[in-house]
């Protein structure tokens, strides 16, 4: 029976109700050792195994071990074990990947999302099957990191499957148990009321001053109210009488239950040591292990006696995990180290190299090289399998046991490495830094240097970044001149965004002193640094070609793959620079694809963003919107702060465009001027474009200039930016456009290198701003003819709407209103509400009034992004499956979607949605590119 828990099983309660009606939801209770947390998840347990007949609720339970918290997907083994048979009815990607995992197939590298995919895949099919699922994890602290990633990705995803997911947690304890994004659940202490019910369970017996004293010093503890008054009885807790210092319940009740432990025979001790070294209770593991010791399974009968553990179905089960590290920590190191190496020996060589090599591991003090091996092949299997955290405990340990000071350095490097792709930047950084003085291969290096600049960009140190990629570059040039190229251009790279102009031009003189066995122009990526520093000197004629050269090189191999997908990524995202609007949006939506077939989420965000930015440039507002959502909700799963920093300031821009003053304001707050990670100055120039939009222009123009004058003043977004400035600029008046005659002249200088017609329409229409009347009408129609076929619909209609005030303020009033209308009907048609009521102002102001557009809103314009993603996908022929796959979604959370959808639309059926009319060319072009 539970004791004053009325509310949180209430809660519980209230989440499988849901979960039977269809909705899912996931909670972490979090306490410390002993609050209750395992007593509640009991109750749910029970709760659902009642109406498991009647109401179809199907259960899944499993406890983190701390003895597998280092293998990778233990955890996740342990919760699916019993439904493997249906990974088979997993899309064949996510099938395979999660066989891997959980070892049912021959290791193969998967990005660890998809893995978490698949869990939720996996899950949502059994909540259907079953009518809905509980999903129970205690322990939580204990989870290996692969099996914590994965399922909490599945957590945070849970919409509408019928699921829930409830994770217990202990408090202050390290591994902590990050759960960012889910609702939690803390437990504290009974009130008194409650905590004396239950010492009236437990301790009737004694007197009422030592029940006083128990229930003073436990805290409300629970496990501490059942234990205290049974360790006073067996004469472990003398009844001193009142006001007995108060100690923490767990340091009070690991004496207490090490006290009793110590009072068992000899032999039961040892058996304990082992059960609690062992930790999955393997009854044949423990008591062959126990035999090389001198103990038995007869030798259970005093602890069981003592109700300290128990064997429950085969397998060993300590009562609380308190008393497994009572039994552990109390034992000398010796029979600790006794107990590792015996089971070690027990453990069968076949399905167990990994447990055995981390008992081995345990075993020993000195340095082996026959273990520090055995560990690293133990990495490797986890590497194969995706298990990055476990590769970096696994290579760390072999540096520690490595008598030769180059293996050390090696194990340490490959431990830093795996330690960054787990995301754990700052155990990565102390790991290279133990690594770096020591290495002397310059494959090593490089690798070491690549892992300690991503940490340092990560957390914003971009001047660290490149410094340690162009010292190790010139270190190793000689030797790998490939790679050292490929670093400078990446240490360029972090110099451009970090916005220090002594540095860029430090890495210039730098790259004619690389000692390089290869010539420079056989490398592409030397040429292409230097580009950018010429482009961020101001000198696009001899700053682009370099980089157009890598760029071609990129589509040239689009069938080769030389580069690998974050090398491809990363060259793609110099579209901008280039002016190459169009391709820049292909190659983005190649990569995404791409992304979503080998299930890559880590780059995924960034070609989100990319893609964005693509789209809003080439007017696509809509569909840009719909990425940008879904790159911020990848961003938040994947734990890249830095990609929710831009994907936010991308979505104030669109705000801004849609009028949002509030919404804009907010998310552009989350994007900090003061960092230089690209797309930070978004938050800025949305802010421009907001104040822009409404007519403020002493306003916009102020936000135009913060960002022009912070360190990302020389990057693209700024550039694009500038015709915006332009015009604030000039329609705030008293002067001010002298101020970006310069920005104008540079602006035209590239547009016109880059050959881009968009590009030259925009400088023509900044020189018709800054023009004398009687220069400015034919720039204007310049802009115009070019703006024809460049493909950039809102440009053209804000060229328009400033040609039709031009003529209007020139008296001719007739001719302003063809372009007028035109730029409304633009506007209008992009749903860019403050734009169009500028240009409906003008044209009342020429004599002709439009009344504001009361038509139905464009049936997609009803959807959510998410659903808009998924009506789309529908519309060309997907399964729900197939779009879940694509979209990172369970099929069931689909259906939800499609379910809202289908009355917004006003269809009745899937089959309905195919005579629905995209609005915009990216709608029909996003429908082709989606696989069949």
């Amino acid at each position: 029976m539970l004791y004053g828990r009325g509310s949180e099983t209430a809660l519980l309660d209230g989440l499988l109700a849901k979960a039977r009606q269809g909705h899912s939801a996931a909670l972490v209770v979090r306490g410390e050792a002993g609050i209750g947390k395992s007593a509640l998840l009991a109750h749910a347990a029970a709760t659902a195994t009642a109406h498991a007949t009647t109401l179809r609720t199907s259960l899944l339970q499993a406890t983190g071990i701390e003895a597998e918290s280092e293998l990778p997907f233990a955890g996740l083994h342990l919760l699916l074990h019993r439904v493997t048979d249906r990974i088979d009815d997993l899309p064949e990607p996510q099938a395979k990947a999660l066989r891997a995992a959980l070892g049912l197939a021959p290791s193969a590298r998967a990005d660890r999302f998809l893995i978490g995919l698949a869990v939720l895949t996996l899950l949502a099919d059994l909540a259907e099957g079953e009518g809905s699922l509980l999903c129970l994890i205690d322990d939580a602290q204990w989870l290996d990191q692969a099996s914590a990633d994965a399922l909490l990705f599945a957590a945070r995803r849970l919409a509408a499957e019928g699921v829930v997911m409830v994770f217990a947690a202990r408090d202050a304890h390290a591994p902590p148990f990050p759960a960012q994004g889910l609702p939690e659940l803390r437990l504290t202490g009974l009130d008194d009321e409650a905590a004396g019910e239950l010492l009236a369970e437990h301790a009737g017996d004694l007197p009422r001053y030592v029940r006083e004293q128990i229930r003073g010093e436990s805290g409300g503890n629970p496990l501490a109210l059942r234990e205290l008054p049974a360790a006073q009885r067996e004469g472990h807790i003398p009844a001193y009488g009142y006001h007995l210092s108060a100690l923490p319940s767990h340091s009070r009740l690991l004496r207490t239950f090490a006290d009793r432990i110590s009072a068992l025979p000899p032999t039961t001790r040892s058996l304990l040591v082992v059960a609690a070294a062992e930790g999955t209770g393997d009854l044949t593991v423990t008591a062959t292990a126990a035999g090389k010791l001198g103990a038995s399974v007869t030798d259970l009968e005093p602890a069981e006696r003592k109700e300290l553990l128990s064997l429950d179905g085969g397998r060993l089960a300590f009562r609380h995990p308190l008393i497994r590290a009572a039994a552990y920590q109390s034992a000398p190191v010796g029979d600790r180290i006794a107990a590792h190496r015996a089971l070690a020996d027990a453990l069968p060589c076949v399905g167990n190299v990994d447990r055995r090599a981390w008992h081995l591991a345990a075993a020993t003090t000195e340095p082996d090289e026959y273990v520090a091996g055995i560990l690293e092949q133990t990495a490797e299997h986890a590497r194969a399998r995706g298990g990055y955290a476990a590769v970096a405990a696994a290579c760390e340990r072999a540096a520690q046991l490595s008598p030769d000071g180059t293996h050390r350095a090696r194990r340490l490097a490959l431990a830093a490495s795996a330690a960054a792709d787990a995301g754990q930047n700052e155990r990565a950084a102390e790991l290279a830094l133990r690594a770096a003085p020591h290495l002397t291969d310059p494959a090593v290096l490089a690798q070491l240097a690549q892992v300690r600049a991503a940490v340092a960009r990560e957390q914003g140190r971009l001047d660290a970044s490149y410094s340690v990629l162009l010292d190790t570059a010139a270190e190793i040039a000689p030797h790998t001149p490939e790679t050292a190229a490929l670093m400078v251009y990446e240490a360029m790279t972090a110099a451009w965004l970090s916005g220090h102009r002594q540095s860029i031009d430090e890495i210039s003189r730098r790259i004619a002193g690389l000692d390089l066995r290869t010539p420079p122009h056989a490398l592409p990526y030397l040429p292409a640094a230097e580009g950018l520093a010429r482009l961020a000197a101001g000198d696009p004629g001899s700053g682009l070609p370099p980089l157009r050269a890598l760029f071609e090189s990129l589509r040239a191999e689009r069938h080769d793959r030389g580069h690998t997908l974050r090398e491809r990524v990363s060259i793609a995202s110099w579209f901008a620079p280039l002016g190459d609007l169009e391709t820049g949006n292909d190659l983005a939506a190649e990569l995404d694809r791409e992304c979503r077939e080998q299930g890559a989420l880590g780059p995924l965000p960034l070609v989100l963003l990319m893609r964005t930015r693509a789209r809003i440039f080439l007017g696509r507002h809509s569909c840009a919107l719909t990425g940008a959502a879904e790159g911020l909700q990848i961003a938040r799963d994947t734990g890249q702060p830095h990609y929710v920093g831009q994907l936010s300031g991308v979505l104030a821009y669109l705000a801004a465009l849609d009028g949002d003053e509030e919404r804009c304001r907010e998310l552009a707050a989350k994007g900090d001027l003061r960092q230089v990670m690209p797309g930070q100055v978004w938050g800025g120039v949305a802010i421009g474009m907001l104040e822009l939009g409404l007519g403020r222009y002493e306003a916009a123009l102020r936000a135009y200039e913060d960002v022009a004058a912070g360190p990302s003043g020389h990057t693209i977004v700024v550039l694009y930016c500038v015709p915006d400035r332009v015009e604030a600029a000039v329609r705030a008046g008293t002067g001010q456009a002298d101020s970006v005659r310069d920005s104008a002249r540079g602006f035209a200088a590239w547009a016109e290198h880059t050959g881009a017609v968009w590009a030259r329409a925009l400088a023509a229409r900044c020189r018709a701003l800054l023009a004398p009347d009687a220069e400015a009408g034919p720039a204007y129609e310049e802009a115009l003819a070019l703006h024809v076929d460049d493909g950039r619909p809102f440009e053209r209609a804000r060229t328009e709407l400033l040609f039709g005030e031009w003529l209007r303020r020139a008296g001719r009033r007739s001719e302003a209103r063809t372009p007028l209308r035109s730029a409304l009907d633009t506007f209008e048609l992009l749903a860019a509400p403050p734009w169009a009521e500028r240009a409906r102002s003008e044209l009342r102001a020429t004599g002709e009034s439009r009344a504001r557009h009361t038509g139905d809103t464009a049936p997609l314009d009803r959807l959510t992004p998410q659903e808009r993603q998924v009506v789309r996908l529908a519309a060309s022929g997907m399964t729900n499956r197939d779009i879940g796959a694509q979209l990172f979604l369970s099929p069931r959370t689909v259906g939800y979607h499609l379910y809202n959808a289908y009355p917004k639309l006003g269809v009745a059926s899937r089959g309905e949605l195919t005579r629905l009319e995209f609005r915009d060319q990216e709608d029909q072009e996003d429908q082709q590119e989606a696989p069949a």
